[in-house]
């Protein structure tokens, strides 16, 4: 893989990823599916997802895998002086840096970001990290769970008789990673006008509040914590799960003119003019009476069927269904939602250009797959990278475990 072959929007741009786990490979991951030369920089332990499995595809976890294509790897070792060098080296013909070192730890290397600034002033440094370097946290470590507590994503989320529930899918972490990305892409516009690069730094705290949407609206509004209600919208009605003939339906409805039609649709119209629901306001507060006769009317449908009719009448609805059956859609099928190289499967990049198209060039790399080919073009001839890995500054394909 070279970046002179790739096609995307951002084909061009290099990318040093120092990232380990997931906000900063997922981050790096978006920018590889769009032509980004995604230089994936590991520890000689290797990023530790590697490792958490099962299931594997040969030494590497579905977890690594999932988050990590289109990348190039190196096992570099930079709390050597040796590893910090190549690494400046690298930095010399790049655009991006990212980062999820605790706070300082760059600084005790002598490559803060003081440091990178004076000699890379184009660079776009971008640190992903728990809570920042300074306040009251700063510098301690975060974990998606953790910031889910803290912030009131796992106090708001399941009923009041399951307790708080964290929610089952890392939406902090991916999200921070998300966010980090478009800070970098930010950072690289606002660069064509200065002529600099920037620090960008996104937390998974900040960004855990960020999406508690409407949840802090509501609070800063009513000064009231949110109550756990399960599938059921705060704000919306209906807007949950309910019980159909043969399993669950989830039906939203953002308005009084798609409740009316909806109750068309159903075969009651006379429940829009109702008037414990004829207004949204009116069905939050009677929910419960909704419920019921929403309930009656769907014990007589199949979910898929009827969630077909709702939707071609231009009504949210959709089956409540695992990822296998998800997967296995006729609207995935025609989307071309799956992509395939090799023995890898994974799911396309959701971000869609009519000409600069995401592409799958690569699968995710073994450890340290890529060194001399990295080194190569940096400059390093065999020789010098045979000296680096008989040094253990730069590894080869065996991980330090």
């Amino acid at each position: 893989m070279t970046p002179a072959l790739n096609s995307g929007a951002i084909a061009g741009l290099r990318v040093i990823d120092l990232s380990r786990v997931l906000g900063g490979p997922y981050c790096t991951q978006i920018l590889a599916d769009h032509g980004a030369d995604v230089i994936k920089v590991e520890p000689p332990a290797g990023d530790e997802t590697r490792d958490w499995g099962p299931p594997f595809h040969d030494d590497d976890a579905a977890y690594f895998i999932g988050t990590n294509r289109n990348k190039r790897s190196i096992g570099l070792d930079l709390a050597s002086e040796g590893g910090r060098t190549v690494l400046m080296k690298m930095l010399e013909d790049a655009d991006v840096m990212i980062e999820n070192f605790k706070p300082g730890t760059l600084d005790k290397w002598g490559i803060g970001n003081d440091v990178l600034r004076a000699k890379f002033p184009q660079l776009v440094h971008c640190r992903i990290s728990g809570f920042g370097g300074d306040g009251p946290h700063g510098g301690h470590p975060g974990y998606d769970a953790i910031i889910q507590s803290m912030v009131g994503l796992m106090e708001s989320t399941g009923t009041p008789d399951s307790g708080p529930t964290r929610i089952g899918v890392a939406l902090v972490d991916m999200s921070t990673g998300l966010y980090a990305c478009v800070g970098i892409l930010m950072a690289l516009l606002e660069r064509q006008k200065s002529g600099l690069g920037q620090f960008v730094e996104a937390t998974l705290f900040e960004t855990g509040l960020a999406i508690m949407h409407p949840h802090t609206a509501n609070f800063f509004m009513h000064g009231k914590p949110p109550a756990r209600t399960g599938n059921e919208h705060p704000n919306l009605y209906p807007y949950s799960v309910f019980a159909a003939r043969d399993g669950n339906i989830f039906m939203g409805v953002g308005n009084d003119g798609t409740f009316r039609k909806l109750c068309r649709e159903l075969g009651k119209p006379e429940l829009g003019t109702d008037p414990r629901f004829a207004r949204n306001r009116d069905r939050v507060v009677n929910r419960a009476e909704l419920r019921a006769e929403l309930e009656a009317i769907l014990a007589n449908h199949d979910a898929e069927p009827l969630c077909r009719k709702l939707l071609a009448a231009g009504l949210p609805a959709g089956p409540v269904q695992a990822i296998d059956k998800a997967l296995a859609s006729e609207h995935v099928k025609y989307r071309g939602d799956i992509i395939e190289k090799d023995w890898y499967r994974g799911v396309a990049s959701p971000i869609r250009f009519d000409r600069t198209k995401a592409s799958l060039r690569g699968v995710p790399p073994k450890f340290s797959e890529h060194a001399g080919e990295v080194l190569g073009e940096f400059g390093y001839s065999a020789d010098d990278i045979s000296k680096l890995v008989a040094d253990g500054i730069v590894s080869g394909p065996e991980r330090k475990r």
